[in-house]
């Protein structure tokens, strides 16, 4: 499967609007906005102690298809469903529990789950394109929960509101991106992401055998969007706005001989600028040192709870039908 070929066919078809797969989807400013609002208006209920949405999905169900581990996703779809009144049936490790075992393909399993009419379904998988496979069969929304090192569109999502709350706009930012950069599937979805907004200069900072894949870079070029890449995080660090930290992908077989491995410390963060902030999707490693966490520019635990409220504003629209 040609994943690049079939990821352009999917999103130039108006199928493409009924799921979520890759964030080449959310060219549009409005549809990130909304998305945000809305996100705004549920966080202000919920810390409010108020209870508006709680039966909104009330009788809708989704089912979390889990075939790689997770931890912040997978719990943050399943809460975001159960705090807006719907149910969840959750397989955490589909790629060992699951018929899989048994060498059932992938879309079939899909047409069976659909059989059973749930309202969305939640998908992680170690496969690259393996959402959108899911997607081009399913008869109910599929939002794809991580692919391989491919995409994890709800992740960029949350990371661009995190960016909105903290920063305070979406566009002229200066984003530096740090670790590894080619099998890391966060930085993939954010740099498309951004590349859709205004003004935003990119920083990818990565050894050798890290730095980012051909395509990122022809689509920010088509983009015409400002990008550098280097190996020095100490010249980037005092030049951005976010600095977004990813770890080593050992999963995927990156290893620390690979290239440098680059740690955040006390001393690293002076270098930065006055209200700038630190970003992370978590897990992290080594990558950030404990003594960064008290720092007002440490976003990244912030980031995370921020996943509730844009996932519950994403099933909101997407599971009512």
């Amino acid at each position: 499967m040609d994943i690049e070929a079939a990821t352009r066919e999917f999103l130039a078809s108006p199928e493409s609007r009924n799921h979520i797969i890759d964030t080449r989807q959310f060219k549009e400013r409005r549809p990130l906005e909304e998305v945000f609002r809305l996100a705004d208006k549920i966080a202000g209920e919920i810390k409010a102690g108020k209870t508006g949405y709680a039966r909104v999905l009330d009788g809708k169900s989704m089912i979390s298809l889990f075939y790689e581990p997770s931890t912040r996703t997978r719990l943050s779809f399943e809460m975001a469903m159960t705090k807006l009144g719907g149910s969840v049936i959750s397989t955490e490790n589909a790629a060992e529990f699951s018929s899989a075992v048994k060498g059932e393909s992938l879309e079939d399993t899909i047409r069976v789950i659909c059989g059973y009419e749930p309202d969305v379904i939640v998908m992680r998988h170690r496969e690259n394109g393996a959402p959108l496979r899911a997607a081009t069969v399913s008869t109910v929304p599929v939002i794809n929960a991580g692919d391989g090192s491919n995409q994890h569109p709800t992740q960029a999502l949350l990371d661009i509101y995190t960016v909105q709350k903290e920063i305070g706009r979406m566009d002229s930012l200066r984003v530096g991106f740090v670790g590894d950069l080619k099998k890391g599937r966060t930085v993939r979805s954010l740099a498309y992401l951004l590349s859709h907004l205004e003004g935003n200069r990119l920083f990818f900072v990565a050894p050798e055998s890290m730095r980012l894949e051909d395509d990122i870079r022809s689509y920010m070029k088509e983009r015409r969007v400002e990008f550098e890449e280097s190996e020095d995080l100490g010249e980037v660090l005092p030049e951005v706005d976010v600095l977004y930290v990813t770890r080593l992908q050992k999963e995927r077989g990156s290893t620390a001989q690979d290239g440098s491995y680059y740690v955040l410390d006390r001393k690293g963060i002076a270098r930065m600028r006055p209200g700038s902030i630190i970003m992370h999707p978590l897990p992290r490693n080594e990558e950030i040192h404990p003594e960064v966490d008290s720092d007002p520019k440490a976003a990244y635990f912030r980031q995370s709870a921020n996943g509730l409220y844009v996932r519950m504003a994403l099933l909101h629209d997407m599971a009512r039908g």
